[in-house]
Formats: structure tokens, C-alpha cells, sequence
């Protein structure tokens, strides 16, 4: 089981880190909002333990923005804070549970373990454009039946387009759309997903529904065979 651990108490985080690991979980640490919810953007992990008081970018925001890219990870936060609307607040936003430090050790790893076995909460439904469907519940992919194996990172690609199908997009409505607003790279990372899309969706099956708009953008459609 592998969980993410965004603390900014370096002290704690190293703690928990040992404790989990001893535990026979695998962690990943950082420090501040931003990193956090770059880690939880790109891999993928079964709990995500997150700090409310962070650094570049609060525990409710890190929160809130990895609901509204559809990362269902279930989250514990963890916080010095204890009044009823914090943990309301945190609910509303998404959170699945709400630990108030400091802990108890067996507790958090009993409430990771609770997280585990409830699984992720609840999904919207399937999105299907011909043969190609993406179930946000799973956060699987499948053409015609198969499997498509994505990253975080084009998985949140594709749901954009999907939402988006029959409409093209700019490269910098993805970037707003898929990548972090702390992105500091140039708009070319999105031709390269692409590219890595196509090679994922379109080509093993014949098909060229992820296509270029010259000058415009990119636009996803319905199954269109290889001319």
C-alpha cells in the first residue's frame, strides 16, 4: 500500500514516514501544498495524508483542487486546528476523515487501514465517446474492452478532452485544465502528451480520433479508422 504524506513539520513527517514503513507501507513525503499536490497528480496512492497549515498552499486547497481534477484518493487531513468548522469545511470539500494533532500512532494507522478497506468515495459515471470509455470510479481506461495503462498525468489529460470531445482546445486550455497553476514550463509539454495519448488510445486500434487543428488546438472525436 503506498500513501502520500504532505507535512510540513519536518520532525512528524519523518516520524509517521518510519512508523507507516514499519508498518509495511511504502511513503512518499513532502513538505509544502504545491509538491503535495504535484505527487498526488502524478502517482498513484492509496491514501494521502495531508496537513491543513502548509507552506505555498493550504491543506484545503490541495484538497479542493485534487477533487476537481477527479483524483478520488481518499484523504486524511491532519491538523493542529480542532473546532467543528474546520472539520466541516474539510468534509465539504471532500476530505474522508479528519485526524487533530497531535495523534495517537495506532490510531492514525487504524483510521489509514479504515480508509483503505471503505475505498475511494463516491464517483461520477462512466464517460463513453465511441469505443473508448474512462471510468473515474477505477480511474481505468479501455478501447473496446482493453485496458489502456496512463499515467496520472494523461489520465487527467484524457478526461479533459472526453469532457471537452468534438471541441478543440488550445494548449493553454489544457495547461489550465490538466497541469498545475504553478507550472512554470513551456505550452510544448502538451504536444508531447499528446503525442503520448495518441500512442496509447488511437494507434494500437487503428483509429485517429485525437487529432491536431492546425494553429487552434486538438480535438478528441468519436472512433474515426486510420485514413
Amino acid at each position: 500500500m503506498r500513501i502520500l504524506l504532505v507535512e510540513d513539520e519536518t520532525t512528524l513527517a519523518e516520524t509517521v514516514r518510519r512508523g507507516l514503513t514499519n508498518e509495511g507501507f511504502v511513503v512518499d513525503v513532502t513538505h509544502d501544498g504545491v509538491s503535495g499536490l504535484w505527487a498526488a497528480t502524478e502517482n498513484p496512492y492509496d491514501v494521502i495524508l495531508l496537513d491543513l497549515m502548509l507552506p505555498l498552499k493550504n491543506g484545503y486547497d490541495v484538497l479542493k483542487e485534487l477533487r476537481e481534477r477527479l483524483i478520488w484518493t481518499p484523504v486524511l487531513m491532519l491538523t493542529a486546528k480542532d473546532g467543528e468548522y474546520d472539520q466541516t469545511d474539510a468534509f465539504d470539500l471532500g476530505a474522508d476523515d479528519y485526524l487533530t494533532k497531535p495523534f495517537s500512532f495506532i490510531v492514525l494507522v487504524a483510521r489509514i487501514r479504515a480508509l483503505i478497506r471503505r475505498g475511494a468515495p463516491e464517483r461520477p459515471v462512466t464517460l463513453t465517446l465511441g469505443t473508448l470509455t474512462l471510468d473515474p470510479g477505477s480511474r481505468s481506461v479501455r478501447r473496446s474492452g482493453t485496458v489502456i495503462e496512463l499515467t496520472a498525468r494523461e489520465y487527467g489529460l484524457l478526461h479533459y478532452l472526453m469532457r471537452s470531445h468534438d471541441q478543440v482546445v488550445s494548449k493553454s486550455q489544457i495547461l489550465d485544465n490538466v497541469w498545475d497553476p504553478a507550472f512554470e514550463g513551456g505550452d510544448n509539454v502538451v504536444e508531447v502528451y499528446i503525442g503520448y495519448l495518441r500512442r496509447k488510445i488511437d494507434t494500437p486500434f487503428g483509429l485517429q480520433t485525437l487529432t491536431t487543428v492546425r494553429g487552434m488546438g486538438y480535438m478528441l472525436t468519436g472512433d474515426r479508422p486510420t485514413a
